[in-house]
């Protein structure tokens, strides 16, 4: 499996576990807006609510997208200062950030996540090949932390155009 392209950072997100939980926020919306409202139809009135709410908030949210590729419909968390052509360098701040929020550690001292050296092993094998990674996790405090590297352009998303303009 052979893939040429380069490589997008998303996080640290570090939020309350109902806000990661709420999946609702975290779908794209729809290609197809719902269908034209009936008089005094409420349900219709609160399911076109709904999806312009998800419309207007789902490309400017840095909520996590339940499809990692997802990502790259977010063009204003993408930044120059987060995109690589090597994934040694995207994998080490992935790292970075790991680091500065370091996951839940279990009272009976059993572990909780796959070590830090099982993540890194796992994305070396896997960036080069165009495979997303994200690490998930609940952190000390209770919240959940999201880091995420997205391959672009993306294998399972290739109509999905890069969210940075052409330099």
């Amino acid at each position: 499996m052979s893939w040429s392209g380069h490589y997008h950072g998303y996080g640290p997100w570090i939020g309350a576990p109902e806000n990661y939980h709420n999946e609702g926020n975290r779908r794209p919306p729809h290609p197809d807006p719902p269908a034209a409202l009936a008089p005094d139809d409420k349900v219709a009135e609160r399911a076109l609510a709904r999806y312009r709410e998800v419309a207007a908030e789902f490309p400017t949210s840095n909520l996590p997208p339940m499809m990692t590729g997802h990502w790259l419909l977010k063009r204003n968390q993408a930044s120059v200062d987060r995109t690589w052509a090597d994934p040694a360098v995207a994998l080490e701040w992935m790292t970075k950030h790991y680091l500065a929020n370091p996951s839940f550690e279990r009272e009976d001292g059993k572990q909780a996540y796959a070590g830090l050296d099982t993540k890194r092993d796992y994305a070396t094998d896997v960036l080069p090949l165009g495979v997303d990674v994200t690490w998930a996790y609940y952190n000390r405090s209770g919240n959940i932390v999201s880091i995420s590297v997205v391959c672009c352009p993306n294998r399972h998303h290739p109509e999905l155009a890069c969210p940075l303009p052409p330099s």
